[in-house]
């Protein structure tokens, strides 16, 4: 039976019990009152010393100049290669109220390999070649033909892309040097703009070399072409000690499965970067990895994320050869062993979906599997199931419970979006729009075979969840670099909430509304929520108007 609306956070950025995606169209930027700093304060030696060896290493080649450069700036228009390569290309986005529709666009997808960017209960999103726009029409019925329009059309699509890389403007600022506070991070140039792999890996050396006392540089596995995947662990005991003293709880938190997806990759740096840069500095964050241990995995794909960069900046899977020689690339999130589907469902390896010929031949897949099983103390933080929507897991209460929670610690805390919670499945999978007789639809993509499920059966991880992130339906993967920031701050929050519900001081018992039973909050939890922050907006305008008046 279907949930009603419940939280959710996705953490296989760290890994998923929930399917979560934004509900609100625009981030409000609201901010903790800063602490005290002097604007012209000498930054400290290490920051100034990590700031020169970031301007080394972030000293690459430039694509281009980036349209959002602030205001006054010119927008360029996209160069020749990005107008060439993808030009020709649009995304549509249909509206589906029938199951007979969704089965039939999900089989139009599927016979022309088309790109499915997002869908959700009301529509979906899918790019499409121009030419190749008139052979969709044809597979769909009428009442399909007549509800869709264009998200991106003529050259919106090389555009964004274009824009999407790191402009040559960005510089250095050291307006954030004073006492720590997580919201003012976003300022360090490391977390101004989306990062190359060949940046992020000498500023993870970096971080493990500066910080010895609390970080550790770890390899999680190698990928087809031989890179490491790296990893962050962070935590006060002797995390740079081989054999640490004594088993601790950990939160794995992973971004990068899907290469286009930088978003993640960003958010996952975000994280380690307030989490590393605030222990001895603030409280609760010093306090969180004395009991705690992080590990933070930017991409666990670091060969198509390259090829992202590189190459194209749509691509998805990972680079290995496949038994079609021009269709490269495996689905890393559907390359796992339980519940593997690969056989039944998309077995074209041109899809953008492969699960490969069997299960873990996904080879990250495989190789993260070895170090997860070998390494962790399997108390890492992941929300099922993913493969069903009538299968529940157990303890499914204590799951809906925490996802509540770190879905209101992102709305409240910094009045971020609305992460709506579901389960993995029902996320991955379209609903009709009658609120009297919700009805499932088919399948737009398959979601045997993930991350999420194998970590809560296999390794009998307790919380797992997946979440996702930021866009709202505007800019699918090519997210501007505004939102990096706004993003990793809800992550954060997120990330201190589940700090202090694996402590026992928050959940269900100590929410907002003590007066709410959890079966009320689960059900009506953002009626309360919106209730209860359009009852503070009110009062803050009015307080707002008193003021003036005062004055």
């Amino acid at each position: 039976m279907r949930q009603g609306p419940l939280a959710a956070l996705g953490l296989l950025l760290l890994a998923p019990l929930v399917s979560a995606a934004p509900q609100q169209p625009a981030y409000h930027d609201h901010r903790r009152p800063a602490q005290d700093a002097s604007p012209n304060r000498t930054p400290p030696t290490w920051r100034r010393l990590s700031d020169a060896i970031l301007r080394k290493i972030g000293s690459l080649p430039v694509h281009h100049t980036s349209r959002r450069e602030g205001a006054g700036s010119t927008p360029q228009p996209a160069t020749e290669p990005f107008v060439a390569r993808y030009g020709d290309d649009v995304v549509l986005r249909f509206t589906m109220h029938t199951a007979d529709e969704a089965k039939a666009l999900a089989e139009a997808s599927d016979v022309l390999f088309l790109d499915v960017w997002e869908f959700n209960e009301d529509w979906a999103d899918i790019r499409v070649a121009k030419h190749v726009v008139p052979s969709l029409l044809g597979l769909l019925p009428p009442s399909l033909k007549q509800s869709h329009q264009p998200l991106m059309q003529d050259l919106d699509l090389a555009q964004a892309i274009f824009d999407s890389y790191p402009s040559s403007s960005a510089t250095l600022s050291h307006q954030d040097d004073h006492a720590y506070a997580p919201h003012k991070t976003k300022g360090h140039p490391f977390l101004q703009d989306y990062q190359p792999l060949s940046v992020i890996n000498p500023w993870m050396k970096l971080m493990a070399s500066m910080f010895t006392t609390h970080v550790r540089r770890i390899v999680v596995g190698t990928t087809y072409q031989g890179r490491d995947i790296p990893a962050l662990r962070v935590g006060v005991h002797p995390t740079n000690n081989d054999q640490p003293s004594g088993p601790r709880k950990t939160v794995l938190i992973t971004g990068g499965s899907h290469a286009r997806e930088w978003i993640s990759t960003s958010t996952v740096n975000y994280v380690a970067w307030n989490l590393i840069n605030a222990y001895g500095k603030d409280r609760e964050i010093t306090r969180l990895l004395e009991q705690f241990d992080f590990v933070l995995v930017p991409t666990l794909n670091p060969d198509g994320y390259v090829y992202s960069w590189e190459s194209d900046r749509l691509w998805r899977k990972n680079r290995q050869p496949t038994s079609l020689r021009f269709c490269s690339g495996v689905d890393l999130d559907r390359s796992y062993a339980y519940k593997w589907d690969g056989d039944t469902v998309r077995t074209n390896p041109c899809s953008e979906s492969y699960a490969g010929s069997e299960p873990f031949e996904g080879l990250e897949a495989q190789r993260f599997a070895e170090w997860a099983k070998n390494e962790t103390e399997h108390n890492n933080i992941l929300y099922p199931y993913s493969y069903s929507c009538t299968e529940e897991p157990p303890a499914l209460e204590d799951l809906e419970e925490l996802a509540v929670g770190l879905a209101k610690a992102i709305r409240i805390s910094r009045r971020g979006h609305a992460y709506k919670v579901t389960s993995a499945c029902e996320g991955n999978v379209m609903w009709s729009s009658d609120k009297k007789q919700p009805s499932v639809l088919p399948r737009i993509e398959s979601s045997g075979g993930s991350a999420l499920d194998w970590f809560y059966h296999e390794l009998k991880v307790k919380y797992s969840y997946q979440i996702k992130l930021r866009d709202t339906g505007s800019y699918g993967f090519l997210l501007p670099k505004e939102n990096i920031a706004p993003t990793g701050e809800e992550m954060l929050d997120a990330v201190l909430y589940l700090g202090r519900f694996m402590l026992g001081e928050v959940g269900l018992a100590t929410a907002k509304k003590q007066d709410a039973q959890p079966t009320e909050l689960l059900e009506h939890g953002w009626d309360m929520v919106d209730k209860a922050e359009t009852e503070a907006d009110d009062q803050e305008e009015e307080e707002e108007e008193e003021e003036a008046t005062e004055l």
